[in-house]
């Protein structure tokens, strides 16, 4: 049985293909449009899924939405009776959203597609059910609780489940409008990031600050009950009306108006970020504890928007509440058209699942569109860009070179990765010992805040050497400690007087031997490279090793802030070319900067891209 998985029409859209319960093929909808987080149908990932499936429309036994559009539009209905008679803005906002495009999505997918598959329908799976299956189906797990957090699916907004073979089921819900995702997107909009986008600033900012707030947020925002359910004090949000997020009484609370976008970032913001962070990890903490409890099973699988918040994840793991946690890679909405898609695949094939409680089936995440390195060399030639080719036994070391020498390096091979996360096939790599590059790297190459922490990849068999990490992490999903002896000297405090909250000063001291990797609490968010889930980017990992003694390189995602991930070798070239970047790899060919010819282009490329 193949299923067509999508999800679309909120944030993020993507399309997913599973072929006999196997993960074929999926994708984002952002890096084909170059519109991040595109929330439009997945016209371009629906036939990208199919092209690299080798299938037609008739050859597809289900298509399968993400959510239910009915569920949502009465929730919708629910809010307005809710708030009545003040329902203007909550109708300008999602009126026309939710009955133009939502209740007749059938009809556009048939359009496109040509067709709804063998069933000749649009099939829908509930939001937390579709986050819960690509949670648990993609996992090593026989069985195993699942635990779903996002800012809201249809009603739900937190849920409680159980994985067992072949069938899952929800357990324990929490409903709109109460949702710690909804919370930590109130903090993300007044301390001036974007809904939605800046979600993971705000978790990179919590570090510089003190978690001074957090009894206040507790006293007025939200309750917490020791099973980890919660509500929210809804006077201090606007979302429930259609409006920003935070209102003037949220603003009195913290003695200021929001922080306004671009401006300078002040104490008071790093205080309120360290805060909500505290109160989300406080959350899932008692959620876990909960799920364990209900469940009584050894294992936990994770998705929805707020799986992706790796610092609760890394703390989650060190109280060793289960064995194993695994955490869908694509976590957010995107992953959405995955589960939904495996779901039906388990609903109605009757097919067993096959797992060994070690390795997943989440194929690295490394699920998008590939290009060879005769594609590559015709796009280079037929637009006489200069290049010099390598063949695989010299191009890793030659790599190494240019990383251990200071150069920022892009790199470009194989299968574009699924989910937020670049994981070693279209990132950008720097030496982690520098204590200049996180800086260099934000302020030259991705045009972004100073302060933004770079993640470590490192190999799979060496970190232990370097991390308070007792488990994988692959997709870069958790936070752990650099080890005591590889620490420096350095007292964030005492940094921040000194410099009077100027974060790059803070950011250019060095804090450990991996300076660029590690955070200004001495942690790091961790990828490890299995030389069998990516030999390419291990053996460039290996090759610096056996250059410097040390198995740790900067990675960062191969992109300028405000654009998603590159794709093609257009998107990469062009990002190469429109910042400091010193060295491009795409397979075998290798691009210098100084013998580039100079990119011509009408207007300000910046424009482009909306910051996020």
């Amino acid at each position: 049985m193949i299923v067509l998985g999508i999800s679309a029409l909120y944030h993020d859209s993507a399309a997913a293909l599973v072929k006999d319960g196997e993960i074929i093929a999926a994708a984002q909808e952002e890096r084909f449009t170059r519109i991040k987080a595109d929330a439009r149908l997945p016209v371009n990932a629906m036939k990208y899924c199919m092209d690299a499936g080798n299938v037609d429309i008739d050859d597809i036994g289900a298509i399968v939405y993400y959510d239910n559009p009915l569920l949502t539009f009465c929730r919708f209905m629910d809010n307005l009776q809710s708030i009545a008679p003040d329902t203007k803005d909550l109708l300008n906002l999602s009126l026309e959203p939710l009955l133009v495009n939502k209740l007749w999505l059938h009809k556009d997918i048939e359009r496109i597609l040509g067709g709804l598959g063998k069933e000749d329908k649009l099939f829908a799976a509930k939001h937390h059910i579709s986050h819960a299956a690509s949670a648990f189906y993609p996992s090593p797990f026989k069985e195993a609780a699942i635990l779903t957090i996002d800012g809201v699916g249809e009603y739900t907004t937190t849920a409680i489940g159980v994985g067992e073979d072949e069938k899952i089921s929800l357990l324990k819900e929490i409903t709109y409008p109460h949702s710690i995702g909804l919370l930590y997107s109130a903090f993300t909009y007044f301390c001036g990031f974007k809904v939605n986008f800046g979600d993971y600033k705000l978790m990179g900012l919590a570090p510089y600050g003190e978690a001074k707030y957090v009894n206040l947020i507790k006293d007025e925002l939200i309750d917490v009950k020791e099973d980890g359910s919660y509500k929210l004090n809804l006077d201090y949000f606007d979302y429930i009306y259609g409006r920003p997020m935070t209102n003037a009484k949220f603003a009195k609370l913290f003695g200021d108006d929001r922080r306004l976008p671009e401006s300078e970032i002040t104490r008071r913001e790093m205080d309120m970020s360290a805060s909500v962070q505290a109160v989300i990890e406080e959350v899932v903490l008692k959620l876990a504890r909960e799920a364990k409890k209900i469940t009584q099973k050894n294992n936990l699988t994770m998705a929805g928007g707020v799986a992706l918040n790796c610092v609760a994840n890394g703390k989650l793991l060190r109280e060793n509440i289960f064995d194993n946690i695994w955490i869908q890679p694509a976590a957010g909405d995107a992953g959405g058209a995955l589960g939904a898609a495996l779901y039906y695949y388990y609903k109605k094939s009757g097919e067993k699942r096959e797992v060994d409680n070690i390795k997943d089936s989440q194929k690295g995440s490394y699920l998008g569109p590939e290009y060879s390195d005769d594609v590559i060399k015709e796009y280079l030639n037929a637009n006489s860009y200069p290049y010099k080719c390598c063949d695989k036994a010299e191009i890793f070391d030659k790599i190494a070179e240019y990383i251990e020498s200071g150069k920022v390096v892009g790199l470009f091979e194989g299968r574009a990765e699924y989910g937020p996360r670049a994981l070693g096939n279209r990132s950008i790599i720097a030496d982690a010992r520098s204590p200049e590059m996180q800086s260099k790297l934000n302020l030259k190459i991705k045009y972004r805040e100073s302060f933004r922490p770079f993640a470590p990849s490192v190999l799979e068999e060496y970190a232990k050497d370097y991390f308070e990490l007792d488990a994988k992490s692959p997709y870069m999903l958790l936070c752990a400690d650099v080890k005591k002896e590889r620490r420096k000297n350095f007292n964030l405090e005492n940094a921040k007087s000194e410099s009077n909250d100027n974060l790059l000063s803070v950011v250019n001291l060095e804090r450990s031997d991996i300076p660029a990797v590690t955070h200004v609490d001495y942690s790091a968010r961790i990828q490890t490279v299995s030389k069998e889930t990516n030999p390419f980017y291990h053996s460039v990992i290996e090759a610096f090793y056996k250059k410097t003694g040390c198995p740790v390189i900067i990675n960062t995602s191969f992109n300028v802030r405000g654009e998603p991930i590159v794709l093609t070798p257009k998107d990469a070239y062009l990002c190469f070319m429109r910042t400091e970047m010193d060295i491009l790899v795409m397979g075998n060919h290798i691009l210098i900067k100084e013998e580039q010819p100079k990119l011509k282009e009408e207007g300000d490329w910046r424009e482009n891209y909306a910051l996020d």
